[in-house]
């Protein structure tokens, strides 16, 4: 076969189909800008890692550039502790936007400008309508909306009151300002949108300078229009926006606006993807913060161990929709297997401990161990691991009575204790209080260490362990899915914040203090993976000291995405 056979075309997504057919046609002069917009309410989560994937990722394949804009028009819910996040996150995955950190906040003055604007030609006005008749007078999908009162007010009056507006003359919700569109429209975002409201909340960056501030539709499509931006890559749930977004550019007279183009945002099985609902759960202390291994942030999927390279394979190889439809989070689990099982190095940790006493074995001897430090990395070498007459394995790999098709270890049977020799169950031991098995003796075969003649005597089972007398003592967190099930996400409406606790894992978090580790673990930094054999990848936590390791488990060795694609 040869290497054009082999080759594959990459398939091209429906956004980069767009952009080729503008270059074709020169428009924009053949510019391509894009932009990373989000509003500092939160932290970030995988489905901002599927945007900010696509906009840096469709710049950079198109020769173009793509700025990062915090959206900052809402005060009341934005904190510099977000900024900040979002600027780490971004970085942490790889991307990076040069000198072109951009706030809505940058542009007040002009918005403002631009406002006046509309009101001087009459296509804005103030209303003095409170939020809830606002929304009683809008209509609904099979009702037309009904005109304010207000709406009429001659184009001085509107002048006037909006400046007022600006001055701090009125309460906080008394009056707002209101693009005059089409009250009778289809489409409810065109029935006289508010685009500026009275919000007396110190900002972030401009502090109390302002007390009017504009709204979301508004400002958006004018950042974009400022900033040059060429395609405004956003998800679904803004397509019935776009007449507004164009409607805002066209009335103010745009030269070659940006257009917008929409795609499927992500859901994922099992996971919250709402940041509303995020921050719920942080509030009512059912995560302890945003940085939560088990939640789909950006910043707890890091703590967690998850790496740049997995997300951002992950986001490809997903791909860009024009339909909302659920990915499977195993397939975001198989990524990391797939990253992870390549770089990480191997190691026995057991969990669960169990004594285990070789009564053969010579009480004073301690061998070294050869143990491959990755068989994926024949370059990874090799380390020494001490082995003696104690040892601990997990305590699920000893069955008194075993079932049929266990193949480890109980009374009677043989397994291969893993780089070291083959043992053999005689007895065992139960705590006298509890009736729990306390230890097993076993015998061992000194021929069955590898490299002797008796190596190659075959068990059904080889069983991990670490020596009780050099094993290091750590704390193990064992992450399960947050969700027992999926959920409908939606960001419109508050009324299920407290519905969906109730699919809550109880078990989403399982905490072992006791678990052991092989001694040369115990120094570890924190951000550190390893795979423990036998248990799945894990990640030295920030919490992790040498007097105190503390691991995560990233994931299980158990990878079911792939069996599924093997079976279809």
């Amino acid at each position: 076969m040869n290497s054009k056979e082999t080759e594959r075309a990459e398939p091209v997504n429906f956004i980069q189909a767009i952009i080729d057919k503008d270059r074709e046609s020169n428009r924009y002069g053949g510019r391509v800008h894009l932009r990373f917009p989000p509003e500092p309410n939160g932290y970030l989560h995988i489905g901002h890692a599927k945007s900010i994937c696509l906009n840096f990722g469709l710049a950079a394949k198109n020769n173009g550039l793509c700025n990062l804009r915090f959206d900052d028009t809402n005060p009341a819910k934005e904190e510099i502790e977000y900024i900040e996040s979002i600027i780490r996150d971004v970085h942490w995955l790889g991307f990076d936007w040069e000198d072109r950190l951009y706030y809505a906040s940058d542009y007040f003055e002009r918005m403002y400008q631009d406002a006046l604007t509309l009101v001087k030609e009459g296509k804005a006005y103030v209303c003095d309508l409170s939020a809830e008749e606002i929304r009683e007078y809008r209509g609904t999908f099979t009702k037309p909306g009904k005109e304010s009162p207000y709406r009429n007010r001659s184009i001085e009056e509107n002048l006037t009151l909006f400046q007022q507006m600006r001055e701090g003359k009125f309460e906080d919700g008394s009056r707002v300002l209101r693009a005059k569109i089409d009250m009778n429209s289809p489409n409810l975002n065109m029935r006289d949108p508010v685009i500026y409201r009275i919000l007396r909340e110190a900002h972030p960056r401009t502090g109390d300078d302002w007390c009017i501030y504009p709204m979301y539709d508004y400002a958006h499509p004018l950042e974009d229009y400022y900033e040059g931006i060429t395609h405004s890559v956003c998800t679904l749930e803004f397509e019935d926006h776009r007449p507004l977004y164009e409607w805002v550019l066209d009335n103010i007279h745009a030269i070659e606006p940006p257009q917008q183009i929409e795609f499927a945002r992500l859901n994922l099985s099992k996971t919250i993807m709402s940041k509303r609902k995020l921050r719920f759960l942080i509030e009512n202390g059912y995560v302890s913060e945003w940085d939560d291994p088990r939640l789909p942030t950006i910043s707890g999927l890091r703590r967690r161990g998850y790496t740049p390279e997995a997300i951002r394979n992950f986001c490809d190889r997903i791909g860009v929709a024009k339909t909302n439809s659920i990915v499977d989070v195993r397939f975001l689990e198989h990524c990391i297997r797939e990253d992870l099982n390549k770089r990480a190095m191997r190691a026995m940790a057991v969990l669960n401990p169990l004594k285990l006493i070789i009564d053969n074995y010579p009480e004073d001897l301690i061998e070294e161990m050869d143990s491959e430090n990755n068989p994926e990395d024949p370059a990874a070498g090799i380390r020494k691991v001490p082995f003696s007459k104690e040892l601990y394995i997990e305590r699920e790999d000893f069955n008194e009575e075993p079932p049929p098709k266990y193949y480890r270890l109980a009374p009677g049977r043989e397994v291969r204790l893993k780089n070291a020799y083959i043992v053999k169950c005689t007895d065992f031991v139960r705590d006298e209080k509890t009736g729990e098995i306390r230890e097993i003796h076993c015998i061992y075969d000194p021929d069955t260490r590898s490299g002797r003649p008796g190596a190659q005597r075959k068990v059904k089972s080889t069983l991990h362990w670490v020596s009780a007398r050099f094993a290091h003592k750590a704390e193990v967190r064992l992450y399960d899915y947050l969700l027992l099930d999926s959920i409908e996400e939606e960001e419109t409406e508050e009324e299920g914040d407290r519905d969906f606790v109730r699919l809550l894992n109880p078990k989403s978090l399982e905490i072992l203090k006791d678990s052991l580790i092989e001694p040369g673990l115990k120094n570890m930094a924190a951000g550190e993976k390893i795979q423990f054999m036998r248990k799945g990848y894990f990640c030295v936590d920030p919490d992790s000291t040498p007097d105190n390791p503390v691991f995560n488990r990233i994931v299980s060795l158990k990878d079911s995405w792939e069996k599924i694609q093997k079976k279809n």
